[in-house]
């Protein structure tokens, strides 16, 4: 293993910060809009595009909202949306920063639009402890497309077997290992160790 890539979603972000719920769990409470109707009527017709860089996500958010909650601005949700969906795994994240400083390179690899692609490198402070961050809207491809692979291994310059990678989408793990990058299943309780054993096999 000469790099190691990490999903944020399931593996360094849980949830809400205080209490790791979904981040939509008091959206009709708090915003006055239904988590069913965002799903629907934007994630559901929407976020593939804009999760691959095709279309924005304010301009997308805010023509929904128009129709659905004309009250309720796209950067309110958005605001919203991005700090309720922030919780840390500190462990991970002290056991990641104890093996790059032995000189092993880190970036994450993740499904992301570019606005919250940027608020985890930058209001998250992830920057600190990832030299980089290959996402899908910059890519164009979300994982578990070969394509995302492809192209994160050109950009990092190495050999696909040389690169180790934790998700927790088993679907993603499996595209991983296709492509020939070591991959583990990341699950509740995991641990750092763990992954690094696993990859040294």
């Amino acid at each position: 293993m000469k790099v190691l890539m990490v999903d944020v979603d399931g593996v360094l972000v849980h949830g809400r910060p205080r209490d790791g719920l979904h981040l939509f769990t008091y959206l009709e409470r708090d915003l006055g809009l239904s988590r069913e109707l965002i799903q629907k009527e934007f994630f559901q017709t929407h976020w593939g595009n804009i999760v691959t860089g095709r279309e924005e996500l304010e301009p997308q958010l805010a023509g929904v909202l128009a129709k659905i909650a004309p009250g309720l601005s796209a950067a309110t949700l958005i605001d919203y949306w991005f700090e309720n969906d922030s919780r840390l795994d500190q462990t991970l994240l002290t056991d990641l920063a104890a093996l790059r400083a032995t000189g092993i390179p880190m970036f994450l690899a993740t499904n992301q639009e570019h606005r919250r692609a940027a608020y985890l490198m930058e209001n998250l402070g992830l920057s600190s402890y990832f030299d980089g961050i290959f996402y899908s809207a910059m890519l164009g491809y979300q994982k578990p497309a070969p394509e995302f692979f492809r192209l994160a291994t050109e950009r990092v310059g190495i050999e696909a077997s040389e690169i180790a990678f934790i998700d927790d989408y088993p679907a993603n793990i499996e595209a991983a290992r296709q492509f020939g990058w070591k991959a583990m299943h990341w699950a509740p309780g995991a641990r750092l160790e763990d992954a690094l054993a696993t990859f040294s096999l």
